[in-house]
């Protein structure tokens, strides 16, 4: 039996906090969901790694739990946000910095259900999480593409993995976060082929907020996967200085291409969210910046987003010149939604065509919301 969700009603002082912080950024580290169809998710900081805690309706979901070494921390700010029990806990995949911490969560939390990927990791920390599990009277499930769960005041499905690599991190647990008309896309370290395997099931991918694959990897976060999941805001999840330079040059050019705000761990520690079904808040501004992980590339890597930025424009302007009058609008090469800028932040502008706006339409595509 789950313990009583006595956390579902608040203080009217409470309420007051959530209703300010719809208007301004407001420092909600200790602020739960509380409200009607409030959801709350904090991206915790723990260094090169992931973990991120939704609360909602008096319910908790931990998707992933960082490294071994941050494992207390994230347990202590479980605490902190008067978690006692978790009804839902993610493991995206076995690696070490999404894994450690959810051992120690396991000790700590009631625990109502464990989601995994159906694969074996060869590590010890892996048979110490299955182990836990079963003392603790749990049986991983292994979730399938499309499953639903409801959760709190939304529901989540599951986007990924359609099937079983010998790449640990395309064996991710992808899902998406819905509360109301809001929604979360969690990546884990899901690569490319995984990226192209959702896109290719025609699932929903849309999100307001994307946490990137892979601590913002080259090998993540495609042009497709952006322009499938046209995301309003993005969180990078990884460490101050780490030896793998994340986030790469690579992908923060395309977030800086498509204008999508940014907010990053290791610059702004613990990142938290809240959304009320219609609009999104955060505990502080996006800090937009670009500058990849590793200092040495950011130079280089920026002078030839530059070149290329000056060749796309020179190339736009020489096809708007030459198309026939009338009202012309921007087709993607993936996506359903036509646009009036090349440079939507909803698409990747190297791969843009014209078209009439009545094309457009015939072809079944709809206005985008963002540059309309």
């Amino acid at each position: 039996m789950k313990k009583n969700k006595n956390n579902r009603i608040k203080s009217a002082l409470l309420s007051l906090l959530l209703a300010a912080a719809l208007i301004i950024p407001v420092d909600l580290t200790s602020v739960q969901a509380a409200g009607t169809g409030d959801m709350a998710v904090h991206f915790i900081d723990v260094g090169q790694g992931l973990s991120i805690l939704v609360q909602s309706g008096g319910e908790n979901l931990l998707y992933d739990g960082g490294d071994r070494a941050h494992a207390e921390e994230v347990v202590q700010y479980l605490k902190d946000q008067q978690v006692e029990s978790i009804d839902y806990m993610i493991s995206s995949h076995y690696d070490e910095d999404h894994l450690g911490g959810l051992v120690a969560c396991l000790n700590e939390f009631e625990v109502e259900n464990v989601l995994g990927s159906d694969y074996v990791h060869t590590s010890q920390l892996f048979n110490d999480f299955m182990n836990t599990a079963t003392a603790n009277a749990l049986i991983v499930q292994y979730p399938s593409v499309g499953d639903t769960y409801e959760f709190g005041t939304g529901s989540f499905t599951v986007m990924a993995p359609s099937g079983i690599s010998n790449n640990s991190n395309d064996n991710s647990v992808v899902i998406r976060l819905v509360n109301g008309n809001n929604s979360f896309l969690f990546m884990g370290d899901a690569e490319e082929t995984s990226e192209q395997d959702m896109i290719s099931t025609g699932m929903n991918l849309d999100c307001d907020v994307l946490c990137l694959g892979h601590h913002g990897s080259a090998s993540s976060t495609s042009w497709d996967l952006l322009e499938a999941s046209t995301p309003s805001w993005a969180v990078v999840s990884c460490g101050a200085g780490n030896s793998y330079g994340h986030p790469t040059a690579e992908t923060m050019g395309k977030l800086k291409d498509m204008d999508i705000p940014v907010y990053r761990t290791d610059e702004q520690g613990t990142i938290i969210s809240l959304s009320d079904g219609q609009n999104i808040s955060w505990n502080q501004e996006p800090c937009n910046d670009y500058k990849p992980g590793d200092e040495r590339t950011a130079s280089s890597d920026s002078d030839s987003g530059q070149q290329n930025a000056a060749v796309q424009q020179n190339e736009t302007t020489e096809n708007v010149q030459a198309e026939p009058q009338g009202r012309m609008v921007w087709i993607s090469a993936t996506g359903s939604k036509y646009h009036s800028i090349p440079d939507c932040g909803n698409m990747n502008p190297a791969n843009a065509r014209q078209e009439t706006e009545s094309q457009a339409q015939a072809e079944g595509y709809d206005a985008c919301k963002k540059c309309w």
